[in-house]
């Protein structure tokens, strides 16, 4: 729970603004990539569209790009109202998609066909880093079963250039296979990927943007942690734009947003809209391929998270 947030008064003013073959396939393309380290050549990234900064009044973020990150709602997907009706509720919000994070007891298979009876779809995931080919090739093999476009590493930790420079070239393999089965394979940040000194002022976040290869690699800006990360780095002033900075200059392409407002009085996470992260000024600067809605630790209730979250984006105008 964030303190000093009036979460009944936002989910009000939220509503009242809402009213108005494939095995074989990849084991062929584990056994090139996987283990000889080799990386796919010349696979373009499309880019994503920059958005106008000239103001119109049109809604910012298209409906069809919202999503959510199933891990703000965990609670009551693992409790009550449970996975079936906790669902129901975020396709009832008007969620056309989702991310995943767990299978909550279910198969691949099964969570496709529910997801396709609410009309909603699983466009991408979290997934860690794959301690062996059989593991890869199962975390791609449920990907195509879900019908995912992206696959996310949500996140990596360490105070060692050695390792962080191990895991830019493990992800590279991975992407280079994830490519090959037709999708799409990122990388997801928290603030210390900014802030950790590697030796010589390098930061895991030089390590990433330096190595990750961009034809394969693109980036899942989390805004709450990248905000957070200028700010505990020295940009306080302007936290945006230590965002769009970062934004612009790395070699890869931000294609997903995790969106998640920032309590300004604390730090803590907030529910969209009622804390200090000017998301207009970042979303004109530069669009994306998915928003999606995330909220580690809801002010009021899961649900009541995803509502305020659904709406705030749906009447964010230029």
């Amino acid at each position: 729970m964030c303190y000093g947030f009036d979460g009944e008064r936002a989910l009000t003013q939220s509503l009242a603004a809402r009213q108005t073959g494939r095995r074989s396939l990849l084991r062929g393309a584990l056994a090139g990539v996987v283990g000889a380290g080799a990386l796919a050549a010349g696979v373009a990234t499309a880019p994503a569209a920059h958005a106008t900064s000239r103001p119109t009044g049109r809604p910012i973020v298209p409906p069809g790009l919202i999503s959510i990150q199933l891990y703000t709602v965990r609670a009551a997907l693992g409790g009550q109202p449970g996975f079936d009706e906790t669902l129901r509720a975020i396709a009832r919000a008007g969620y056309p998609k989702v991310e995943q994070a767990g299978y909550y007891g279910r198969s691949a298979a099964q969570l496709r066909s529910f997801y396709d009876s609410l009309g909603i779809s699983c466009t991408s995931s979290h997934d860690g880093i794959s301690n062996s080919q059989e593991a890869l090739e199962t975390k791609i093999e449920n990907a195509l079963t879900l019908g995912q476009r992206y696959m996310v590493v949500p996140w990596l930790n360490s105070t060692s250039l050695a390792a962080w420079q191990r895991w830019a070239e493990q992800m590279n393999q991975e992407a280079a296979v994830a490519r090959s089965a037709g999708l799409r394979y990122g990388y997801h940040n928290h603030a210390h990927e900014f802030t950790i000194d590697l030796g010589g002022g390098t930061t895991p976040w030089d390590v990433l943007t330096s190595e990750l290869d961009p034809r394969l690699v693109h980036l899942e800006l989390d805004l709450y942690w990248a905000v957070t990360g200028g700010i505990n780095s020295g940009h306080g002033d302007d936290p945006e734009g230590f965002t769009i900075d970062v934004i612009r200059s790395a070699p890869q392409r931000v294609l997903q947003y995790h969106v998640k407002d920032r309590h300004e009085h604390n730090g803590d996470m907030a529910d969209l809209g009622t804390g200090m992260i000017d998301f207009k000024r970042i979303f004109r600067a530069h669009s994306v391929q998915e928003y999606i809605v995330e909220n580690d630790t809801p002010d009021v209730t899961p649900l009541q998270t995803a509502e305020v979250g659904y709406s705030y984006l749906r009447t964010l105008r230029c």
